[in-house]
């Protein structure tokens, strides 16, 4: 019946969004979007009448989306009671019953009870079961194990050990070796009670034929009790000496006739926090493996297992928690890596392809010719990966359904280029581009290199509309790209004049302006547009899940190309972007200026003063950076207002010095940075605000104080505000660390200019965490996957898209238990808006 299974799920899906307090977060892209892809299927619902009903509320009431808090609570409680009428009644076979008009209304279902259904123990139902449920956890031992992130039966079942103790190969009592761990077989003798540092604890003998060895426990008197109705035992631990004896110190045990859970095999070491034992886990995990053999019915379709030679999902988690051997316990977690996986990348997809699916795409089909001329007009020619890059681009805008890609590609590597191609195909096609930079100076920015790259060396027209200069007080420009072919370019942000904001707004809602770059502006409620076809967005990391309602609720559905500088490892960019095709500039054009990198200590301050005092006398400029202090924001502003003091005091009181920290108001972050690209400041003492910046071709030498304390890849971006001109740059990174790991870290980078090298290693350093900080990422919490593991990494998506292309996949019974798996990943651990 495969209404219990759409109901079930409902059922699952509300009960998580009441807990998580009515925030439609309980389900990815929200309720609207999980009903409107369940309530087209008729052939999926056996009773119409719960279908019907359902549409009838949303008809009559509106999308959840739009509810206040109270009102979802209401619409939520509305959809329970229909829920749980719905499964008692398929399951009972009443499905069909008899009712007034054969219509069942939502009116008529809010006094009906909102407990779970229970005609059958099902894997939905067990998932829920607490950890009580096992024999010995209390309530006191539950909230230790919450620590460990353990409230249910499924979450203890995927609490894999840390590692195992390989107590496989029994000794002979004389064999065995010092510093070793290792298990042994014989009689017990001599326990008595003793004492240990003033604590009693228990001492006993393990014999057999070849000698005897010592054992002792610590604060464990009772150990001496249960010893003494064991003749025979096997005993596992790490033998050391102890005045010229062997002796095991807190061994495991067992009773001969019982052995097999906690020696003589590959025993699993679990984490532990206060209160909690390994013995305990271990045998919490013997009863939690029998109990929940229901949570391990397999969930993937067989063609999945064998394509990727899977090991069974039950014998899996088996064989985790207590494996044959070691290549049984490899198998077993790269199965459970591999579940993890594939959910990660079906939320991702499923996020996309239900955007995509909410309003059709635009097409393109624009006649090149615009873009052979602006190709032809380039002062060069764009490298193989400039090309491959803006190919796919092609491809994916001439499709009926929007592009959601991602152009990645180190600092200087020619990504505006591509993406001001892409904007003249949408102006080709008789629509309208965008791109939104994170900030109004990189705007500016932005703006004069589109009036540079498509100027035509015999334009008639390359003037603002009104005259003047093409900037924040005219910012509407026309240029002629091909002694034909007028685009008009506008520039779009909060410090534009009222005046200069309505011409520009009323240009882009009459279609007059063909692309406009902007910054968040462009999002707001007052921007509209005749029609957007493209929109690209510079810098906005996660643009593709956050801020595509802004354009959505606009009534359009452009095609979106977010692009970054940051160099991410693939494997990140297969997840933290996972929700976008991937692009990849991975060379930099003929003649870009290498910068060359030395590391130095605070020792060498007065020499590189010199350096930069030189470099300043030829008429350079140069970046000196402040040591990064994570904890506070005002704490870092103070230590370059320090720093400033210092430097303009006592080393360059007869320079133009300028201050650039997080806690200025961005107006006059933006003043500060205009000033330093004009060349009325010599050194710009900033925080890393300068990280993502303008373009300052003067700019040849960067200081970076206390190196040690930034990751590489932040390194290299702060490396990249400098050589962009036709001069000689220099990077010196300042660090007095005697760290091996940081010191190792600086020389990476001194060695190389490369960014996706540098990310490889970072990460690989650092962790996936650390790498991308806790608040960039946006990912679920993995319990068993490591985001470092490429091959699996590509595996999963690879059977994602496998799996999110079959069109049934969002209504066949027989991927119910993937879509949860999908759910509970991701619902637990992400609000996504």
């Amino acid at each position: 019946m495969a209404d219990v299974d759409i109901l079930e799920s409902l059922h699952k899906i509300l009960v998580l969004e009441t807990q998580k307090g009515f925030k439609d977060t309980a389900v990815i892209g929200g309720l609207d979007a999980f009903l409107s892809g369940h309530l087209d299927q008729q052939q999926s619902w056996n009773d119409a009448r719960i279908r019907r009903a359902i549409q009838e509320l949303w008809r009559r009431e509106g999308s959840y989306k739009a509810l206040d808090a109270a009102q979802r609570e209401h619409r939520v409680q509305t959809l329970l009671s229909m829920v749980v009428t719905g499964v008692e009644s398929a399951v009972s076979g009443s499905a069909n019953s008899p009712a007034t008009d054969g219509h069942l209304s939502p009116d008529e279902t809010t006094s009906q009870p909102t407990t779970p259904p229970t005609p059958s123990r099902t894997g939905t139902e067990l998932r829920g079961r607490p950890v009580t449920v096992l024999r010995g956890i209390s309530t006191r031992t539950a909230e230790s194990l919450s620590k460990l992130g353990v409230a249910t039966l499924t979450d203890f079942l995927y609490l894999l050990p840390r590692r195992y103790l390989d107590y496989t190969q029994a000794r002979r009592v004389g064999q065995l070796e010092i510093d070793r761990e290792q298990t042994a077989v014989g009689s017990v003798a001599r326990i008595r009670l003793t004492m240990f540092g003033g604590r009693r604890g228990t001492e006993a003998y393990l014999i057999d034929d070849t000698g005897s060895i010592r054992l002792v426990w610590f604060n464990q008197p009772w150990v001496a009790k249960n010893l003494a109705s064991h003749p025979s035992i096997v005993v596992s631990g790490r033998v050391s000496y102890f005045r010229n004896q062997k002796q095991m110190e807190s061994p495991e045990w067992e009773p001969l006739e019982k052995a097999g859970i906690h020696t003589g095999r590959l025993v699993p070491v679990y984490p532990l926090t206060r209160g909690l034992s390994s013995r305990q886990m271990r045998r919490w995990m013997t009863e939690a493996l029998q109990l929940g053999s229901a949570e391990l019915t397999e969930y993937l379709p067989e063609d999945i297992l064998s394509r990727n030679h899977l090991m069974p999902l039950s014998e899996s988690v088996h064989e985790a928690h207590f494996p044959t051997d070691m290549e049984r316990a490899t198998r077993a977690r790269q199965r459970l890596t591999f579940d993890e996986l594939l959910a990660l990348q079906l939320g991702l997809l499923m996020t996309r392809q239900r955007w995509q699916r909410s309003q059709p795409g635009i097409p393109l089909s624009p006649d090149d010719s615009m873009l052979r001329e602006y190709l032809a007009n380039l002062p060069y020619h764009l490298t193989s990966p400039q090309q491959r890059a803006l190919k796919e681009i092609m491809a994916d805008i001439a499709q009926p359904v929007a592009m959601s890609r991602l152009l990645q590609g180190d600092v200087g590597s020619g990504k505006t280029v591509v993406a001001l191609a892409a904007l003249l195909m949408a102006v080709a096609s008789g629509l309208q581009g965008a791109l939104m930079a994170p900030t109004e100076v990189l705007a500016e920015q932005h703006y004069r290199t589109f009036e540079s790259l498509l100027k035509h060396e015999d334009s008639p027209v390359d003037e603002p509309l009104d005259g003047g200069t093409p900037t924040r007080d005219n910012p509407i420009l026309q240029v002629n790209i091909s002694g034909q072919r007028i685009v008009t370019l506008a520039l779009l942000t909060g410090s534009l004049s009222a005046t200069n904001r309505r011409r520009v707004h009323a240009g882009l809602s009459t279609g007059e302006i063909d692309i406009v770059v902007g910054t968040q502006a462009l999002v707001q409620s007052t921007t509209e547009f005749k029609q957007l076809g493209l929109a690209v967005v510079d810098e906005q990391h996660r643009f593709g899940v956050m801020q595509r309602g802004g354009l959505r609720q606009k009534g359009f559905n452009p095609h979106v190309l977010a692009m970054t500088a940051t160099p991410i490892p693939r494997s990140l960019a297969l997840t933290v972007y996972g929700d976008l095709d991937l692009s990849v500039i991975d060379s930099l054009p003929p003649g870009r200026q290498e910068i060359v990198t030395s590391v130095i200590s605070s020792r060498q301050m007065d020499r590189l003063y010199r350096f930069l005092r030189s470099q300043v006398q030829e008429g350079r400029q140069a970046y000196i950076i402040c040591p990064l202090i994570n904890e506070s924001e005002k704490l870092e502003s103070a230590a370059a207002k320090e720093q400033f003091d210092y430097l303009h005091q006592s080393v360059f009181p007869d320079l133009r010095l300028g201050l650039l920290h997080g806690a200025l108001h961005p107006r006059d972050k933006d003043k500060v940075m205009r000033s330093f690209r004009d060349g009325a400041i010599d050194i710009l003492v900033s925080t890393t605000v300068i990280e993502v910046g303008v373009d300052v071709p003067n700019a040849t030498v960067m200081v970076i104080l206390g190196a040690e304390r930034f990751g590489l890849s932040q390194l290299h971006q702060l490396r990249g505000r400098v050589g962009r001109g036709a001069h000689k740059s220099n990077c010196v990174v300042v660090s007095d660390s005697e760290s091996p790991d940081a010191r190792k870290r600086l020389r990476i980078l001194e060695s190389t200019n490369n960014g996706f090298e540098l990310a490889d290693y970072d990460m690989k350093m650092r962790g996936p965490g650390d790498f991308l900080g806790t608040n960039q990422s946006g990912l679920p919490q993995l319990q068993v996957a490591t985001l470092t593991d490429l091959s699996m990494l590509e595996t999963a998506r690879k059977e994602a898209q496998h799996l999110i292309s079959d069109e049934r996949f969002d209504t066949e019974p027989r991927y119910v238990a993937v879509r949860e798996r999908v759910n509970r990943l991701w619902s637990s651990n992400v609000e996504w808006s």
